[in-house]
C-alpha cells in the first residue's frame, strides 16, 4: 500500500509537482508483531507460577492484611498492657504555647530586580554560502535575522532561533527566483573557543532552476483573451521569478480596462512543476465581463460638482469605447481643483446593450467636500528689491463651479500693493481659465516712484501643479494708470508724469521639463508680445510693442548632479525709450535676472547713478545644481546688459558670479543666493543677498 506525498506543496501555496516520490506505509505491521508477542510472554508466566510455588516461603513473609494499631491500655497476645503516649515524656518544643501573630515580622524580603542585571552578550560570525552565485546574497543580508541586531544575543538559544529564522528566509527567497528544490542548513559552533565567539555558517544549495513551460489564459472570448496574452509578459523558457509573474498578471488588471474591459477578474493562476525536465506549465484563468461604452456621469455625496460640470471635466464623451485612463485622469483632475477631501469613480454596469454588442456602462463619481478656504503668506529679499511679505486669502468656490476669489496684499520696504482676482478655471473647457484682476501699487525703486491702478483680464491655459502641460497660451488684456517719475535726458531731471495705457499681452509657452518648481531634465520655451498704446499728460500718444522671449535647458549629468542654463532677450519696437513709462521699460539685475547685481540695477544709468531703463535685454545663465539629500549648493554664473537701442547685443555685457544652497521643501526648494559683480563699477554692491521659493529659473 502506497499514498503520494504531494498535499504539503499545495496547502503551502507554492506549485505542485508532477513525479513525486511514494512512500510506503508499514506501521500496521509493527504493531501486530508486538501483541503476538505479548500473548507468548504471558503464557509462559503462568506456567513459571506453578512450578516456583513454596507455601513455607510464602508464610514467612508479612502479611498484607492491615491491622489496626491497638490504643492505649490493650493486652498484646500474651496478657501484658500496651503502653500508651502517657507513658513516654513529653517534647518541651511541642508543649510550649505558639507566639501572638502580632511579634511576626510581616514585612516580605526584598524583591531582586533580574531585569536590571545586565546579561552578557554572546557575539557571533555570521558566513553565507551559496547565495551569492543567484544574486541573492544581498537581499537575503537585507533581511536576515542574524544580521538584524548587529551580531550580538543574549543566549546561545537565540543565536539558533535567528538561524532557523534565516534557513526558512534563504529558501523562501531561492523560491521566488525559481530554485525550487533549493535547501538551506545552518551550523553554530560551541563556546567556549579561542576566539570566544560562535561562528554561524548558512549553507544553501538551490539546485536547477525552474523555468516556464507551456503558458496558457483560460475562461475567456478570443478577444479578451489575446489582449490578455499581450499583457501577460510572460515567455516560455523565462525564469519562474515570482515579482516577475506577480508584475505580468498586475499588467492585465491594467490593460484590459484600457481596452474597454472595467470588470475584468484575474484568476489564482496554478503552475504545475515537473522535476524531471525543472519546467512549469503556467495556466491562469481571467474573466473578462463585458466589452463596454461610456454612458452618462453619475454622482453622489456633497455635492461639490453637478454632472453636468463633470462632463466639462472629463475627456471623454457618451458612446466611447470604455478607457480607465480617461477615468484616471478624470480623478486627477477632480484632485488639481482642491475641493474635494476624497474623491472615487468607479463604472456601473446598466444592462443597456449598445448596437454594436457592447454594453454601456455609467461613471459614478462621489465626492466629499474639502475646505473651500485657504490662507497663503510667503516672504523674500533681494538686495535693490528689500524685504516683501506677501498674504492673500482665497475661496476656490465661492461662485460655483469652480469661481475663486483672491485678497492678495505686498507689504514691502520698497513696495506694496493691494489687489483682487476672480477666477473661473474649467470655464467651459477643460483647463481653460477666465480671470478678472484689479489692484492698486506702490513702488518705491532707484529706477522709478510709481503709484499705480490695474484693471485686467485673461483666458489662458496654464500648467497646475498635478497637471505640467506641455503647451500653455494666455490672452488677456490691461488698463493701466500710473504716475511716474521719468528720468528726462534733456533736462536731466526726473518729473513726475501721468501716464494711461492700454495693453493685449499675448503668451505661448511649451515646456518639456520634469518639474515646475525644480526641474532635472528636458527644456523649456516661451515668448511673449505686448502691444501697448499710451497716452502721455500733457503729450500725445505713443504706440509700441514690448517682445521677450526666453529658453532654458536641464541636464542631469549624474542623479546628484544637473548643469542648467538659460537665455532671455528682449526688445521694445515702435516708440523712443524717454516716451515710455519707467515702469514699462526693459531692465536687468536681481535674483531671478543677473545675480551679482541689484534689482534693475545693471544698465543705463542718469547722473545720480540711478537706473533708467533701456529698450533692449540680453541674459544668460548657468548653474551647477548639487544635490545631497534635503540639501544642495548651486555654483552660478551669469552674464546680462541692458541697451537704449531696440536691437539686443552682447556687446559691453557684464557678468556676475556666486554661490547658492538649496533646502528641499515638498512644495519647492527655499533658496538663498550671494553673488557679486564681476569686474565691479563704482557704486555697484560688492555682495548681493537673494531669498526667495523655488529654483532661480
Amino acid at each position: 500500500m502506497s499514498i503520494k506525498d504531494n498535499i504539503g506543496d499545495e496547502r503551502c501555496g507554492r506549485p505542485m509537482k508532477k513525479g513525486a516520490p511514494l512512500r510506503t506505509v508499514s506501521t500496521w505491521l509493527v504493531s501486530t508483531v508486538s501483541i503476538a508477542l505479548a500473548s507468548t510472554a504471558h503464557a509462559q508466566n503462568t506456567s513459571d507460577d506453578r512450578l516456583l510455588s513454596d507455601p513455607a516461603f510464602e508464610q514467612s513473609l508479612p502479611s498484607l492484611v492491615f491491622v489496626p494499631t491497638p490504643g492505649p491500655g490493650s493486652l498484646s497476645s500474651n496478657g501484658d498492657a500496651i503502653a500508651g503516649p502517657a507513658d513516654f515524656p513529653a517534647d518541651p518544643a511541642l508543649t510550649t504555647p505558639l507566639a501572638p501573630i502580632a511579634t511576626f515580622d510581616a514585612e516580605p524580603p526584598p524583591e531582586i530586580d533580574v531585569a536590571s542585571e545586565k546579561m552578557p552578550e554572546i557575539r557571533y560570525t555570521l558566513v553565507v554560502k551559496g547565495l551569492e552565485p543567484v544574486g541573492l546574497d544581498d537581499s537575503f543580508r537585507d533581511l536576515s535575522a542574524l544580521l538584524k541586531d548587529g551580531r550580538r544575543a543574549a543566549n546561545a538559544a537565540q543565536v539558533s532561533a535567528r538561524a532557523d529564522e534565516d534557513v526558512q528566509l534563504a529558501e523562501r527567497l531561492m523560491r521566488s527566483e525559481g530554485y525550487y528544490d533549493g535547501i538551506a542548513t545552518v551550523a553554530v559552533d560551541t563556546l567556549p573557543n579561542a576566539t570566544n565567539s560562535l561562528t554561524v555558517e548558512l549553507s544553501a544549495t538551490p539546485g536547477a532552476r525552474y523555468r516556464l513551460g507551456k503558458i496558457a489564459i483560460t475562461g475567456a472570448a478570443p478577444e479578451p483573451t489575446a489582449l490578455a496574452r499581450k499583457a501577460l509578459t510572460l515567455e516560455t523558457g523565462d525564469p519562474i521569478v515570482a515579482a516577475d509573474v506577480q508584475s505580468a498578471e498586475a499588467a492585465i488588471s491594467l490593460r484590459l480596462p484600457e481596452a474597454g474591459y472595467p470588470f475584468v477578474e484575474v484568476g489564482q493562476r496554478d503552475i504545475l512543476l515537473d522535476d524531471r525536465d525543472h519546467h512549469g506549465d503556467y495556466t491562469l484563468p481571467i474573466n473578462s465581463g463585458p466589452k463596454s461604452r461610456f454612458g452618462v456621469i453619475r454622482t453622489e455625496g456633497d455635492p461639490v460638482f453637478t454632472p453636468e460640470h463633470l462632463t466639462v471635466i472629463s475627456r471623454f464623451d457618451k458612446g466611447e469605447l470604455y478607457d480607465s485612463r480617461q477615468v484616471d485622469d478624470l480623478r486627477q483632475a477632480l484632485i488639481a481643483t482642491s475641493l474635494l477631501a476624497t474623491n472615487a469613480i468607479e463604472p456601473v454596469r446598466t444592462g443597456q446593450m449598445a448596437a454594436d454588442g457592447t454594453e454601456v456602462v455609467d461613471v459614478l463619481v462621489r465626492q466629499t467636500k474639502g475646505p473651500a478656504r485657504q490662507l497663503a503668506a510667503s516672504a523674500g529679499y533681494g538686495t535693490g528689491e528689500g524685504i516683501k511679505l506677501t498674504g492673500s486669502w482665497t475661496h476656490r468656490n465661492l461662485f460655483p463651479p469652480e469661481g475663486a476669489l483672491t485678497v492678495e496684499a505686498v507689504a514691502g520696504t520698497l513696495q506694496q500693493s493691494l489687489g483682487t482676482t476672480f477666477r473661473r478655471s474649467n470655464a467651459g473647457q477643460r483647463d481653460r481659465s477666465f480671470a478678472l484682476g484689479a489692484s492698486v501699487a506702490r513702488q518705491d525703486f532707484d529706477a522709478y516712484n510709481a503709484q499705480t491702478i490695474t484693471l485686467s483680464g485673461s483666458l489662458s491655459r496654464q500648467s497646475t501643479p498635478i497637471f505640467q502641460k506641455r503647451w500653455t497660451w494666455s490672452v488677456g488684456g490691461e488698463l493701466v494708470a500710473t504716475r511716474e517719475t521719468p528720468f528726462e535726458a534733456a533736462t536731466l531731471v526726473r518729473d513726475r508724469n501721468t501716464y494711461f495705457i492700454a495693453a493685449i499681452p499675448l503668451q505661448l509657452g511649451y515646456d518639456r521639463s520634469n518639474s515646475q518648481l525644480d526641474p532635472t531634465k528636458g527644456f523649456r520655451l516661451s515668448g511673449r508680445l505686448s502691444p501697448e498704446a499710451q497716452k502721455r499728460s500733457g503729450g500725445g500718444f505713443d504706440g509700441y510693442a514690448r517682445l521677450l522671449f526666453e529658453g532654458s535647458a536641464y541636464y542631469p549629468i549624474s542623479d546628484a548632479l544637473t548643469l542648467a542654463g538659460r537665455a532671455r532677450v528682449g526688445s521694445i519696437v515702435g516708440a523712443a525709450r524717454d516716451d515710455i513709462a519707467p515702469s514699462r521699460r526693459l531692465y536687468a539685475g536681481g535674483g531671478g535676472s543677473v545675480r551679482g547685481f541689484g534689482y534693475q540695477q545693471l544698465g543705463p544709468k542718469d547722473i545720480d547713478d540711478k537706473p533708467i531703463g533701456g529698450r533692449s535685454l540680453t541674459e544668460f545663465a548657468l548653474e551647477a545644481r548639487y544635490r545631497f539629500g534635503d540639501y544642495g549648493i548651486v555654483p552660478f554664473f551669469d552674464a546680462g546688459r541692458v541697451g537704449e537701442a531696440s536691437t539686443p547685443s552682447i556687446k559691453n555685457i557684464r557678468y556676475g558670479a556666486g554661490i547658492g544652497v538649496r533646502y528641499y521643501t515638498n512644495f519647492g526648494p527655499f533658496r538663498i543666493d550671494v553673488a557679486t559683480p564681476i569686474n565691479r563699477q563704482p557704486g555697484e554692491s560688492k555682495i548681493a543677498l537673494y531669498i526667495s521659493i523655488g529654483q532661480a529659473f
